[in-house]
């Protein structure tokens, strides 16, 4: 029996080794492909269209020593591979433009070689219609929202390119959301608050999602915000920055007649807010305040999406009542002195904060231009102090009690900066603060770059203790925002573009039933600012308007 079973185990043996000999032999030496060589013909070029026939396409031929593989990347934000090297590909930006077009030849082993050609390739593919739908026209930006409102507004079906007729997958055929279904569950509410913002200059469009800092995940790729839920979910996820729209004939199955025929393509990973991992929408239908849009997921799903102009949270955050002041800060100069003065100096104790800058009222602090005012902290030595700045007030000139409040600004940068666009309680001279209240429209710190701040103070909660929430706002320093306060006897709530981020409930045992003046300034440091940036030589704030309608 052990002589049968060494008789065995030896036979085992010398077929592992000639196996391995074998795979030896058959994967060969780990060579970088050789002479590679890149060749592409533009469709109808001749000696009258040296640039191609407007249809974009361009036929490249690659072939290599060693090769078992060809990668492209055409230089437009789309790549495509080919065992054979031969590929086809259709450029699409308006005109006559040259890519850079990187082809990688890949071997055994993973080892590759690479080569950049250049192509001169004309398109004549621009739909125009679409870009001033989605932008409002040239130099302009229109803001999309969920068509929350609408059944369907976001839904499933397949995607199947066998189907009898493909033509019958154009509908959410697995899952339509009912009308403002996300506003159910935390988990979901942030959907409803996303912007989409497309911008045009040019023949060129660009995107921004503004969500303030949270994204609605399909389950299945919950993973890449961390997220080990199981089901969709919104995460906090960084959409901030401008992404590139390419705009390109749809090749999607959905029949001619029921799609538009043109598809976008986002770079960097842009997505229409719902994270299902797709870059490339094709659109449905598209008018001046209607959007739908089909992704696939996966290949074999089918994501629907419908947007609107129409913010869905501007019933609940829109503003009502008429217009009863205002500065729309449209003459050049020194602030209206109808609406403004100023506060000067250090104040006490660095304004009761430990700031530490000087208001000023000099030009150089403080001024109105080109339809915005201007208020400025700068690193300078002045009157004993290192930093200066401006503060001014409607205090005497202009105060109210209850109303909607909306100021239109965008924010200084730089660690150490404090601005902060408030209201103060007019008896504060004799109602010595924090009986007097205050309410604190907008705050920032440079500190916490993006974070927007909402604050209630009165004598049961103040300073550190203050009744605040706050708000993760994409580019509150590249871009005006609005900042938005509704206060009434019963309430006291906080706005960025309408999103609502905190609420206070409001009764005769609070300070917050009287006038109030406003405050708008820039601190340097201080008890919230926090350490001042070395490097800081100054930074401004700007203020397109504030008004108030009751």
């Amino acid at each position: 029996m052990k002589l049968i079973n060494k008789i065995y185990f030896l036979a085992f043996l010398s077929l592992l080794v000639l196996s391995c000999q074998e795979d030896d032999l058959q994967f060969g030496d780990i060579t970088a492909p050789t002479n590679l060589e890149v060749s592409f013909i533009v469709q109808g070029q001749d000696a009258m269209n040296p640039d191609g026939d407007g249809s974009g396409k361009v036929y490249f031929t690659a072939t290599a020593d060693n090769a078992i593989n060809f990668t492209y990347d055409f230089g437009d934000m789309r790549t495509g591979s080919a065992y054979d090297g031969t590929i086809t590909h259709q450029f699409v930006e308006p005109g006559v433009n040259t890519y850079s077009v990187t082809v990688i030849a890949t071997g055994t082993g993973g080892v590759s070689t690479s080569k950049v050609v250049l192509v001169d390739v004309f398109s004549a593919f621009n739909d125009a219609e679409a870009k001033t739908f989605l932008t409002g026209g040239d130099g302009l930006s229109k803001t999309w929202y969920w068509a929350a409102a609408e059944p369907g507004h976001l839904g499933v079906g397949p995607n199947d390119p066998n189907a009898a007729n493909p033509g019958e997958n154009n509908f959410p055929a697995f899952y339509s959301a009912t009308p403002f279904e996300k506003n159910g569950a935390p988990e979901s509410m942030c959907l409803y608050m996303d912007q989409l913002v497309f911008t045009q200059n040019g023949d060129n469009v660009t995107y921004e999602l503004l969500n303030g800092g949270e994204t609605y995940f399909n389950g299945s790729f919950e993973g890449v915000a961390g997220g080990s839920n199981g089901f969709d979910y919104c995460y906090a996820y960084d959409t901030s920055g401008i992404k590139n729209v390419t705009f390109l004939p749809s090749d999607s199955i959905v029949p001619d007649d029921e799609k538009r025929g043109t598809a976008m393509q986002f770079s960097g990973d842009g997505f229409m807010s719902y994270y299902i991992n797709s870059s490339l929408y094709d659109i449905l239908e598209i008018s001046e305040n209607r959007l739908v849009v089909r992704s696939i997921m996966n290949g074999d799903l089918a994501w629907y999406h419908i947007f609107s102009t129409d913010d869905p949270n501007a019933a609940s955050g829109g503003t009502t009542g008429s217009l009863v002041w205002s500065d729309e800060f449209d003459v050049d100069g020194a602030p209206d002195p109808a609406n403004w003065t100023y506060d000067l100096g250090t104040g006490t104790n660095g304004w009761g904060n430990n700031e530490s800058q000087t208001y000023t009222d000099r030009v150089d602090n403080v001024k109105v231009e080109n339809g915005v005012l201007k208020i400025t902290a700068k690193a300078e030595n002045f009157n004993g102090s290192n930093f200066t700045s401006a503060r001014i007030k409607s205090e005497g000139l202009y105060d109210f009690t209850y109303g909607t409040v909306e100021v239109r600004a965008k924010l200084p940068t730089g660690g150490g900066t404090w601005p902060a666009i408030w209201t103060l309680g007019s008896d504060y001279q004799t109602n010595t603060w924090p009986a007097a209240g205050e309410m604190d429209i907008m705050e920032h710190v440079g500190n916490n770059q993006d974070v927007i701040y909402g604050t209630v103070h009165h004598p049961g909660a103040f300073a550190g203790n203050a009744d605040g929430g706050n708000l993760m706002v994409s580019g509150v320093s590249t871009d005006f925002h609005v900042y938005k306060l509704e206060w009434t006897a019963t309430d006291i709530k906080f706005f960025v573009d309408d999103q609502q981020f905190h609420q206070v409930a409001n009764d005769a045992t609070l300070p917050f039933d009287k006038d109030f003046f406003f405050i708008m300034n820039i601190a340097m440091g201080g008890d919230f600012g926090g350490v001042i940036d070395p490097s800081f030589v100054e930074s401004t704030m700007e203020v397109d308007y504030i008004r108030v309608y009751q």
